[in-house]
């Protein structure tokens, strides 16, 4: 198995500079592992780092899609293992970056995917309830028969919801279960897995500042261009967070105050549930990043991984 580095956590918690001061050191590329940074267009609300901010390091799996195209944690892990081995066919070290922990999970363990179709009777059945009762609904019948995979799948998650949905009313079997059995497929690769925490009111100090420069930043104008190149809010890419609280906002549901105040809401939310995602399903070695510059990070992830690899 070939040696790369993962640098995982909870949105706000630094992972970009880390990995970029990391790729530094030891010839390093950043694949990022982020089901948002993905959409081309969407840069202030998915915290998409800028060409300055990347230092000249080499970033990948980045704006590879336009908001409407279809993507998947499958897609993903075929593209992203096509980079890994590029990456180390020229003599650097992979570094995967991202708080989406499902497309970490994917491309270092040997998940078999099964092929969706768009024929599949049970998926168009929980489309079209989909279609007329919304998100919620939907989540609701998840958690009536299975609560385990209710609680790991967010309710936006509409597409997953609705596989979850379908798995269960094919197989009489549930997601849950067998989104454990793929866990414990073998790892493809030999992996230095790092995960950044903070103390977590530092961590949801910085993610409510953060919100307040994205919306300084542009945010609002960035959500009313997509909507005006003809992007519809119940697109996957548009219920994103930073995305879906900015639409009623522009619709005149929201003032400005309660669209920051939704949008920071709801990224700590989110970022609890990706430190519990990093705590109970992954092997990583713990580094705290509250008080220490992102090259010192580095450097302790370098002497850290020394055994590992």
């Amino acid at each position: 198995m070939d040696n790369i580095y993962v640098i995982a956590g909870p949105t706000a918690s630094g992972k970009t500079a880390v990995a970029i001061a990391l790729a530094k050191q030891i010839n390093g590329e950043v694949i990022s592992a982020d089901s948002m940074q993905i959409y081309k267009g969407m840069n202030i609300g998915t915290a998409k780092p800028s060409e300055a901010e990347m230092e000249n390091i080499p970033h990948h799996m980045i704006d590879i899609v336009k908001p409407d195209e279809p993507y998947s944690a499958a897609l993903y892990q075929q593209q992203a293992r096509t980079v890994i081995t590029d990456i180390l066919a020229r003599g650097r070290v992979p570094i995967i970056c991202g708080g989406t922990g499902f497309y970490i999970n994917a491309v270092l363990q040997d998940i078999q995917f099964a092929r969706e179709s768009e024929d599949d009777p049970q998926r168009q059945h929980f489309t079209e309830i989909a279609a007329q009762k919304g998100p919620a609904h939907m989540h609701q019948l998840l958690q009536a028969v299975d609560p385990q995979a209710a609680e790991a799948i967010h309710p936006n998650n509409i597409k997953r919801v609705i596989r979850a949905l379908s798995y269960n009313r094919a197989t009489g079997k549930l997601f849950s279960q067998y989104n454990a059995t793929q866990k414990k497929q073998p790892e493809v690769y030999k992996a230095a897995f790092f995960n950044l925490n903070m103390d977590r009111s530092l961590l949801y100090q910085r993610i409510n500042e953060r919100v307040i420069n994205m919306f300084d930043a542009g945010l609002v104008e960035e959500v009313a261009g997509l909507l005006k190149q003809g992007y519809h809010p119940s697109l996957v890419s548009m219920q994103g967070i930073g995305y879906k609280e900015i639409v009623p906002y522009l619709q005149g549901h929201y003032t400005q105050a309660e669209a920051i105040n939704a949008v920071q809401q709801n990224s700590r939310h989110y970022a609890k549930r990706q430190m519990t995602w990093f705590r109970h399903q992954t092997p990583a070695v713990s580094i705290q990043s509250g008080d220490t510059t992102p090259a010192e990070i580095a450097r302790e992830i370098v002497l850290y991984s020394v055994p590992q690899l």
